[in-house]
């Protein structure tokens, strides 16, 4: 305002009556970390430098398509009568140890399809022919390094840490967490690691890895801001694949000829030929349930709100988890009396598909982050608020200054209660905002330039046990 005139006239005066407004932080854009077939657009070499996509077809032009199969290979099987083919049939198999562990295309493919949005990709380099464990942890530690320049991230997903050493994946997920407690603006969805229990395989003790997992794949510290999900899924996308390097043996009344490669086939047998690749598309593309949990978190987050749990959800593209398991067993998942780390399940239900069936932050044994909603509703508060009130550093620390950071909190954490972020039947009971000399601050305080504010928050909590109590009533006349 100016202080004189010295013209005579009218002038007008604009004054700032309403106070300034929180704008509401993104809360679920997951960074992926892995290796990619090329890391450029054709200018710039993107290797090591997290880029924001927004789709497949963007991570198709900057990052390539899959790493090729070529371990699989196909029997046809025919039966003739005379010297024409009445009946035949192809089975494809890739034994999962032979497969590629390159799975970031594919870990995209099931984020896209359950509802992710936009993310960032971090590539730590091309595809390697064979996978030295320490260099991998070495590398996916650098992709760590370099996401944590980015400000917009609010989510990290490693699929293809499975692929290491249970020490090089304890390593590497103790650093993210660390990272996350270090920032407070991000949440790790991770992957159990089974060491020699795979996640993959059928037959695989389901506890034993979870077990393992606990005990030496991850640490004690800075749980609340992780959540493991197991066991892996089989999904329905189709592996690519390098047609010179498939075997096909053809198997006609008993007698099977020497194995021919698939691209030759389609010269001498077009209808084996096509037999061949239907087979192998039906082959079972198995992955770690991180990326699926990213596109629901992200689902979940925009039709219903971060503080909603990101459970009982069906996860689209899956046939079924690769390991079956019973309610005895997911209790010992879900609650850990020695260490609380939870393990979230995805099961299957009959007439629903699979679902993702827990809630549960790593640190499952503690009241204040026990659930993931809870816990990443505060992140997105904590840095909505962060982010607003920086436009005050520097301003007076006075009585005008503490009304408008106060109003400004309220108007934004009242919003959230009225959209059921927060508990209680009215504003006062869900949360407060203090902030002010002799409330939160002292004269020593503004002296040394602090201004305080206290927020506290009533956030809601999942319905995680729905106990039904029944009782025989006498009949009254």
């Amino acid at each position: 305002m100016a202080t004189a005139y010295k013209t005579p006239g009218v002038y007008i005066e604009e004054i700032a009556k309403f106070p300034p407004s929180v704008a509401p932080v993104e809360t679920a854009i997951p960074a992926f970390i892995g290796y990619t077939e090329k890391a450029t657009d054709g200018v710039l070499d993107l290797k090591l430098k997290p880029t924001r996509i927004s789709s497949l077809v963007d991570y198709e032009t900057h990052f390539g398509g899959p790493q090729k199969e070529t371990d699989i290979t196909v029997a046809v099987t025919q039966t003739k009568s005379a010297g024409l083919i009445t009946a035949q049939k192809a089975v494809a198999e890739l034994a999962e140890e032979k497969r590629s562990k390159h799975i970031l295309y594919y870990s995209l493919q099931l984020y896209f399809a359950n509802g992710g949005g936009p993310c960032y990709i971090i590539s730590v380099g091309p595809y390697k022919a064979t996978m030295a464990a320490a260099l991998v942890e070495t590398e996916l530690d650098a992709g760590l390094v370099a996401v944590k320049k980015e400000d917009e991230p609010t989510l990290i997903v490693i699929p293809e840490a499975q692929s290491l050493s249970i020490g090089d994946f304890k390593t590497l997920q103790d650093a993210a967490l660390a990272q996350c407690a270090d920032l407070k603006d991000r949440f790790v969805i991770m992957d159990v690691h089974g060491d020699g229990e795979s996640l993959s395989d059928p037959t695989a003790n389901l506890i034993t890895a979870i077990n393992e997992f606990r005990s030496n794949g991850v640490g004690a510290n800075n749980l609340k801001y992780g959540a493991a999900y197991a066991p892996n899924l089989e999904t329905t996308l189709n592996f690519d694949f390098e047609e010179s390097s498939i075997n096909v043996i053809i198997n006609t009344d008993g007698a099977a000829a020497a194995a021919v490669k698939l691209n030759t086939l389609s010269a001498t047998d077009n209808a084996a030929y096509e037999l061949s690749k239907a087979a192998i598309t039906d082959l079972p593309c198995k992955l770690p349930p991180s990326p699926a949990m990213a596109g629901i978190y992200a689902a979940v987050d925009s039709s219903r709100g971060v503080w909603k749990a990101p459970a009982n959800v069906s996860v689209a593209t899956v046939v079924r988890p690769v390991i079956q398991f019973t309610n005895i067993e997911q209790d010992q998942m879900n609650v850990d009396p020695t260490g609380g780390k939870s393990v979230n399940a995805v099961r299957p239900f009959i007439g629903q598909g699979t679902l993702v069936w827990g809630a549960r932050t790593l640190a499952g044994n503690d009241n204040e982050w026990r659930y993931i909603n809870v816990r990443r509703l505060f992140i997105f508060i904590e840095e909505s608020v962060k982010k607003s009130t920086m436009q005050f550093v520097f301003e007076s620390n006075d009585a005008n200054t503490w009304v408008k950071v106060q109003g400004m909190i309220e108007n934004f954490l009242t919003t959230l209660w009225r959209q059921g972020a927060l508990q209680g039947v009215k504003p006062e009971h869900a949360f407060y905002v203090s902030v002010g000399l002799g409330k939160t601050m002292t004269a020593l305080d503004i002296l040394e330039g602090r201004m305080i504010v206290e927020i506290g928050l009533a956030a809601v909590r999942p319905a995680e046990f729905i106990i039904l109590r029944f009782s025989h009533k006498l009949a009254v006349s």
